[in-house]
């Protein structure tokens, strides 16, 4: 264990110092910020809180944070020099610690605790932070975060959503929270990395209909209640903070609720996900706070949860698609490797058609809502294709390893089985 987290420490310097070493270090101005970065990264220690010590304090000095759309053209595929960077050190990230974690943790349907020292030291909730609370975000970075969820997802797809969970509240926060809100929650997610937050948005009707939803919240005088029932909540027995949706006054809202004893969780038995610790949660008249003000676009924060989940797609299905071309180059019968034919060969090249087709949908949905324009049909077509084919994708995989795809010897059947989440959930997670 202690090995890992000096890997994960280890991936946060490699960044630092290849970011140091660019042009592009003074062309942005964040030599001052690196220096900030490493100097704060050098830390041995820094406080912790128990679960029922974490306070959530208002911070007068943070006035509210909306970062400005980019100027750029809507679908530019090519990367920056920063988000390639960050792209490879999430890759590292992905093949050395996610990955050689991930089989047990699916068995033992737990999260390892290890992971939150993990995002710490690789800053992962900077991503998210505004500068102004000693994070790197400028501006909306919708793009890079698809990119930050599509790399880590080559690893495993539930700890990457395991991990993602506090850093999308994080931007959700960011992107939709009012003045008090912001203040309030941003300030200390940035003091303690021990929060941990998530969504609960699923509710456990058929063909679930976020915009038709059976929780409700009251409002006296200008406070506000839930009540009702949650599923598939990521990390939801041990979250301190939720980002919930029920209905309020006829229309879907997004609440804040913190961990309290009006909230019960109970265990959900899912078929993929299990490392992520899904569970059902109660809200018994539990105490919460509207998440935006007038500005706040109920459309827009499911859309850019179900980007989310997508991008995680794409990198399971890239992971598929890399073993089972290692498999079927290794794998002889009748004295050649499976690879030589053709109905292998076809397989595989279909799965890397289908993964560049859904890489394309989301690239341009997360283009245009960066650029501030409305994405609501590409982000509506990128998840119809992603739940559609990266279900195919890992069915596939299962089947080109015939035998052995149906064991736990092989992460195929893994894989298979969380892919299945893109077509179950709605949003859960956010850009």
């Amino acid at each position: 264990m202690t090995n890992m987290v000096n890997k994960a420490q280890g991936f946060g310097l490699t960044l630092i110092t290849k970011i140091a070493g660019s042009d592009v270090l003074d062309q942005f101005k964040l030599r001052k910020f690196l220096e900030k970065s490493l100097y704060q990264g050098s830390k041995i220690g820094f406080k912790t809180l128990t679960k029922t010590q974490k306070v959530f304090k208002a911070n007068s000095n943070v006035s509210k944070q909306r970062l400005p759309n980019q100027h750029k053209s809507l679908f530019d595929l090519s990367l920056t020099e920063e988000q390639q960077m960050t792209c490879d050190a999430m890759d590292q990230f992905a093949s050395e610690v996610l990955y050689p974690l991930a089989s047990q943790a699916d068995q033992d349907e737990k999260f390892p605790a290890v992971l939150w020292q993990h995002a710490t030291d690789l800053g992962l909730n900077d991503y998210a932070l505004p500068e102004a609370l000693g994070g790197v975000a400028t501006e909306k970075n919708i793009l890079t975060n698809i990119l930050i969820a599509e790399h880590l997802a080559k690893g495993d797809f539930t700890l990457t959503a395991g991990l993602l969970s506090t850093f999308s509240v994080i931007n959700a926060i960011s992107q939709w929270g009012s003045e008090k809100v912001q203040s309030t929650y941003l300030a200390s997610f940035a003091n303690d990395p021990d929060i941990h937050a998530t969504f609960a948005v699923q509710e456990a009707t058929p063909a679930f209909n976020p915009f038709n939803l059976k929780t409700k919240a009251t409002s006296i005088h200008g406070k506000y209640t839930l009540q009702g029932e949650k599923t598939l909540v990521l990390l939801g027995e041990t979250a301190d903070l939720f980002l919930v949706n029920a209905e309020l006054n006829g229309s879907p809202e997004v609440f804040i609720i913190k961990r309290d004893n009006s909230i019960t969780a109970k265990k959900n038995s899912a078929m993929g996900l299990k490392a992520a610790e899904t569970v059902t949660l109660h809200f018994h008249n539990s105490p919460a706070e509207l998440l935006g003000d007038d500005d706040f676009n109920y459309t827009a924060f499911l859309d850019l949860g179900n980007l989310i989940w997508c991008a995680m797609a794409v990198g399971t299905c890239e992971a598929v698609k890399a073993y089972c071309i290692q498999y079927a180059n290794e794998r002889t019968a009748f004295g050649e490797p499976i690879s030589h034919r053709q109905s292998v060969a076809f397989m595989i090249a279909d799965m890397a058609i289908e993964i560049e087709a859904m890489r394309m949908l989301i690239l341009n949905a997360a283009s245009l809502a960066e650029a501030g324009q409305p994405f609501h049909r590409a982000a509506y077509l990128a998840r119809l294709l992603c739940a559609e084919k990266s279900m195919k994708i890992g069915t596939d995989g299962v089947q080109i390893l015939g035998g052995h795809g149906f064991t736990k010897e092989h992460p195929v059947e893994r894989w298979y089985r969380d892919l299945r989440a893109i077509a179950i959930l709605h949003s859960g997670l956010h850009a």
